[in-house]
């Protein structure tokens, strides 16, 4: 099976009629860009509410306090903050992905 190449394009509609013109490598580049800023974005947001829920737990970021002892328990619940886990997980996959040139 011979593997067809794709080309990015841009679609216009003029007057009730589409053209299709072939999109510029600077242009399709831009675009690469603003998806992985998104994505990255997203990540780090969801980093920041993960993050979040260890306060008062972690001081500095890495010191464990006492109240540790009684065991962790995020404060949205452990199916909210495992879901936020497999998210930063996916985000930062598909970026490495982009990044390699194989999204």
């Amino acid at each position: 099976m011979k593997s067809e190449s794709l080309q990015a394009v841009a679609v216009c509609q003029t007057e009730g009629k589409e053209a299709i013109t072939p999109v510029s490598p600077e242009r399709k580049h831009q675009h690469v860009r603003n998806v992985t800023c998104s994505m990255l974005g997203d990540a780090l947001k969801i980093w920041s509410e993960l993050y979040g829920e260890f306060e008062g737990v972690a001081s500095h970021g890495a010191m464990v306090t006492g109240n540790v002892q009684k065991g962790f328990e995020p404060v949205c619940g452990w199916p909210e903050f495992l879901e936020k886990m497999w998210l930063l997980h996916h985000y930062l996959d598909h970026a490495k992905r982009i990044s390699e040139g194989r999204a």
